[in-house]
């Protein structure tokens, strides 16, 4: 999916890492949420309270998942899963265009 319709975006940004990482939060009418940013080139560990799928649209990057000792490389039009309360790291190598869908 390339576009999304019938959509509410938050205009407010989610600014993370003195603002290496951005990203805007957009919300379905039928209660889910995605946020669509960018990750400039860097070192990143985040937490997350949901399930989340983290597609990257372009760019290069390894992610440690929970559970992993190995870092796993991920390019654009690759997706990785990082269950629900939980911690990944991120490797970022290029600037990194992403879409990260929230599940229940």
């Amino acid at each position: 999916m390339s576009t999304f319709e019938n959509v509410s975006i938050i205009k407010q940004a989610n600014i993370y890492f003195d603002g290496k990482v951005s990203s805007r939060t957009v919300l379905f009418a039928d209660g889910t949420k995605k946020t669509l940013g960018l990750m400039a080139p860097g070192e990143y560990e985040f937490g997350t309270e949901q399930k989340e799928i983290m597609q990257i649209m372009a760019g290069e990057l390894q992610v440690l998942l929970p559970g992993n000792s190995e870092w796993q490389p991920i390019s654009g039009g690759e997706s990785f899963e990082v269950p629900a309360a939980s911690r990944f790291k991120l490797k970022v190598s290029t600037l990194t265009d992403y879409c990260c869908s929230y599940l229940d």
